[in-house]
């Protein structure tokens, strides 16, 4: 049972791979992005790349899979479930402090839109998504050697 939760975390893990590089190709790829960008879209690749992060954490933590291939693969996980809810989190909280203190709020304060959680949305969790998985295929290739 153990074996099956381990493929099944590698499996989890390459779709949330593709999905990256798909969703990545369209937002970069300027031919990619007239053709198929769109709120569906947006819409189903973040429900998508939530969905398989937290089905990546939640078959890692409970796989035979120990150490710091364990922890490379949550990182992967938990960076690609952070990233759709910092957005919605970002536009949350820029909409409500708007509603809450004027249109203006955030030009009075000195700020052009909400920080924290664009920063973690824009940086943080593709970062920790490339380290995690970088670090997962590279300890897989070092233990199937």
């Amino acid at each position: 049972m153990e074996r099956v939760k381990a493929r099944q975390s590698w499996a989890i893990f390459w779709a949330l791979a593709g999905t990256f590089v798909v969703t990545a190709s369209v937002f970069l790829v300027p031919p990619f992005r007239e053709v198929v960008m769109g709120f569906a879209f947006i819409a189903v690749s973040g429900v998508m790349f939530f969905l398989l992060g937290v089905a990546l954490i939640f078959l890692t933590v409970k796989g035979e899979l120990g150490g710091i291939r364990k922890r490379f693969l949550i990182l992967t996980g938990a960076s690609a479930a952070a990233f759709p809810v910092s957005v919605l989190l970002h536009n949350a909280v820029y909409g409500l402090f708007i509603c809450w203190f004027g249109v203006g709020f955030w030009e009075r304060v000195g700020l052009g839109d909400e920080p924290f959680f664009f920063f973690m949305a824009i940086v943080v969790c593709p970062a920790g998504f490339l380290v995690g998985s970088i670090g997962s295929i590279v300890l897989a290739i070092k233990s199937a050697r």
